[in-house]
């Protein structure tokens, strides 16, 4: 499939007609929205965006998204087809204008992206002037154990994946520490992330959002602080 025609697959896949949204859909679509803009999660793979993505909507009752399914869904074809038949632009031309549709014409809802979405400029200002962003920064350690467990990661199979996750954190993190909140993804219980998210988001907008009480109580307050250029940083 060439540009031209992934193009007229993006055009046809209207809004939430992706069969796999996972929970935070359905109902909570009508229901007036408890943020006022989509919250975008971005980091390196493993470091949880699906995982939390999927908790936090479900705890915010939107609808959670996830850009590399909505791709797909589009495209009629894996992002690994893509990547191997049109090539990484193509694909980051396809994956520019998905992102760009989700936070400028969807309803308020929870986004994963894909690890090296954030790196686009293009996505990245589409993301700042219609969401508000968070990355989920995770230590190295956290993300080999996280990613070896799943064999579905082709960049991490062309060599040492300890080496090649070092070389995207150089890469990438610079330009992750960008996104307008920053919340640390451990070994912590995922809800216990969910719930630092749920503190940025709420320290961020002035609003106040649902919690739940784990056991042993919510993380303190102290595991969020603020930085000097306004960002939340949960740690």
């Amino acid at each position: 499939m060439d540009v031209m025609g992934l193009r007229k697959a993006m055009t046809a896949q209207g809004p939430g007609t992706n069969p796999g949204t996972g929970p935070g859909t359905g109902a909570a679509e009508d229901a007036e929205p408890l943020l006022p803009r989509t919250v975008v999660l971005v980091g390196l793979m493993g470091a949880g965006k699906s995982a939390i993505g999927r908790r936090l909507a479900t705890r915010l009752h939107l609808p959670f998204r996830d850009a590399d399914t909505e791709i797909e869904a589009a495209a009629g074809c894996t992002i690994a087809e893509i990547f191997a038949r049109d090539g990484e632009p193509v694909f980051r031309s396809v994956e520019r204008r998905i992102i760009s549709r989700l936070v400028k014409d969807e309803p308020v809802h929870i986004l994963a992206t894909g690890g090296g979405a954030f790196m686009d400029p293009e996505t990245r200002a589409a993301i700042r002037e219609h969401g508000v962003s968070v990355w989920l920064r995770a230590e190295l350690d956290v993300l080999v154990a996280r990613t070896a467990r799943r064999t579905h990661r082709p960049i991490l199979n062309q060599g040492d994946p300890r080496a090649i996750l070092g070389r995207l954190m150089e890469q990438r993190y610079p330009i992750y520490a960008e996104a307008d909140l920053t919340v640390v993804s451990d070994e912590r219980p995922p809800d216990v992330t969910v719930e630092l998210v749920i503190d940025a988001l709420e320290a961020h907008f002035g609003v106040q959002l649902p919690h739940r009480a784990p056991r042993g109580g919510r993380p303190g307050k102290g595991d969020a602080t603020k930085t000097e250029s306004g960002k939340t940083d949960a740690s």
